[in-house]
């Protein structure tokens, strides 16, 4: 089945992703202990490709953390330029919290091709390149912004596949993988791959369709889904609370 098809959304406004909130989980569980990581590797560079995403750290580790994301959701790019230092560097470098990032595709085509390209390269260069599109989310999606109406109705006219590579060369996505070392022939090819395209979009219609996401982001510590919770402060309080 072409998952991808019914996501490629005609209109290129880019609705809100997700409401704010505060609190979490507010029962503490007792500390866990950290974990070293095998001699001569850390848990901030083992990252392995999951059915549904990309995990980085300890794959045993107590603490299990999924985040499912949105590349161009502004409250994603928020959480993830103020969160993924202290997140990787205080608690997934201590074996005792592992993450998983799993594309959400909030806003259709253009989560789509931020996340193909995004899948692109080496399982490695995951989340640098993950964590860099945060970072130049903005550019991307003032790019989006500035297509006229002539040029949406005309991305409408062109088949789903066709959308996708029209749309990343909008967004200067093509232009923004390429220098981050993936030729510019694997990146149109990885855009314009079906068995890519559906691989990306299942995780998203599975999450929909068993109502685990209802807006981006979304916290799950050991298979609970975190209430409330889209700020860095607020997601590390439910990460002490869950002995981390």
């Amino acid at each position: 089945m072409k998952y991808a098809l019914a996501l490629i959304a005609p209109a290129l406004s880019l609705a809100a992703c997700s409401g704010s909130g505060d609190g979490g989980n507010t029962t503490a569980a007792a500390p866990v202990a950290a974990v070293k990581a095998p001699a001569g590797q850390s848990w901030t560079e083992t990252v392995t490709k999951t059915s549904e995403g990309y995990l980085m750290g300890n794959p045993n580790a107590p603490i299990k953390l999924v985040e499912y994301g949105a590349r161009t959701c502004p409250t994603c790019g928020a959480f993830a330029r103020e969160g993924f230092q202290p997140l990787t560097n205080n608690y997934v470098s201590t074996g005792k919290v592992s993450f998983e990032f799993r594309d959400y595709l909030v806003h259709g085509a253009p989560d789509l091709v931020l996340s193909l390209l995004g899948t692109c390269g080496s399982t490695a260069a995951f989340f640098p390149i993950l964590e860099q599109t945060y970072a130049n989310q903005s550019a991307f999606l003032d790019k989006l912004q500035a297509l006229t109406p002539a040029q949406q109705q005309a991305l409408q006219a062109q088949s789903p596949v066709q959308q996708i590579t029209s749309i990343a060369d909008a967004m200067g996505a093509v232009d923004f993988i390429k220098q981050r070392g993936i030729p510019e022939t694997q990146a149109r090819q990885c855009l314009t791959s079906q068995a890519r395209i559906d691989a990306i979009a299942k995780p998203t219609e599975t999450a929909t369709k068993n109502g685990t996401v209802t807006g981006t982001p979304t916290f799950i510590i050991n298979g609970n889904t975190i209430a409330n919770t889209v700020t860095w402060p607020q997601l590390e309080t439910a990460l002490k609370n869950a002995g981390a």
